[in-house]
């Protein structure tokens, strides 16, 4: 069930994104830099990080568990879902850094 819940915040959080993304297309550093800092754009920035991390690292296990057929398997797994949150991590921690001023 968490897989579906991630997978249906997806779509829109991507399609804002997106949409965001084309919207600044022209747009300089600051003003780019304005929009990330604004409360709304961060939250969800935020949760769109921590949703595609965590729906790439459901995906990634996936495919591990389906075609690794070795010791290996466990630690590929460990590893993938440690990468993955790291990632999110570290996006997050730049978003709030910009937001911030930081």
């Amino acid at each position: 069930m968490g897989g579906t819940f991630n997978a249906v915040a997806l779509v829109p959080l991507t399609l804002w994104f997106v949409a965001s993304i084309i919207a600044h297309a022209g747009s300089d550093y600051a003003t780019f830099i304005t929009w990330l800092q604004a409360p709304l754009t961060t939250l969800l920035m935020i949760l769109l990080l921590i949703a595609l991390f965590h729906h790439s690292a459901l995906g990634l296990r996936v495919v591990i568990e389906d075609y690794v057929h070795s010791g290996f398997k466990f630690a590929a797994v460990i590893a993938v879902r440690l990468g993955c949150y790291g990632l999110a991590v570290a996006g997050i921690i730049a978003t709030l850094r910009v937001a911030f001023g930081g």
